[in-house]
């Protein structure tokens, strides 16, 4: 007998998935956010939002957003290296960005590690502009961090431009 393929999906992060989002995390970063973080992000429901991906009812990748006055802060946006390349991180900062307009938020802005050349391209894609840097950001390696933005997210051209780049279709 062969099982029937689940479709695609994203929904919200839980707490249940957080042994999962755990192990992505550990092959993506060199050093990662501990549980009881995510347990205070997924506890701020207000100001925050974690998606998780799911393809075949296993996790592949997640991100999150913190609504900070009427910004958006992407704080993390992370796809399982077996998964990379095949649309799933477009997809998941489209549904993002969306997110970011449904609250009524004006801007985004992000850090990238500025030598995450893959990354920047796919935040200049959606239109983020590089503003400056964070000198010494990330604790493990010393790096700077690329601080990138993009205004005016409720602008009708930005919406169109969002809905062009998600190529996978799910729930949420």
């Amino acid at each position: 007998m062969k099982l029937k393929e689940t479709a695609p999906a994203f929904r919200l992060m839980k707490e249940n998935d957080l042994i999962e989002v755990m192990e992505i995390n550990e092959l993506v970063y060199p050093t990662v956010w501990s549980v009881s973080f995510f347990k205070q992000q997924l506890r701020q429901t207000d100001s925050r939002v974690n998606i998780v991906f799911e393809l075949e009812k296993k996790i592949v990748g997640h991100g999150a957003l913190m609504k900070v006055a009427d910004e958006a802060h992407i704080i993390s946006l992370v796809v399982h290296p077996l998964h990379q390349k095949k649309g799933i991180g477009v997809s998941m900062l489209s549904v993002l960005c969306h997110h970011a307009v449904d609250m009524g938020l004006k801007s985004m802005t992000l850090e990238v590690r500025k030598s995450n050349e893959s990354a920047i391209s796919l935040y200049k894609k959606f239109g983020f502009s590089p503003v400056g840097f964070r000198t010494n950001y990330y604790s493990d390696t010393g790096e700077d961090a690329l601080i990138m933005w993009i205004h005016d997210i409720d602008d009708p051209e930005f919406l169109m431009k969002v809905k062009s780049k998600q190529r996978i279709k799910g729930d949420l």
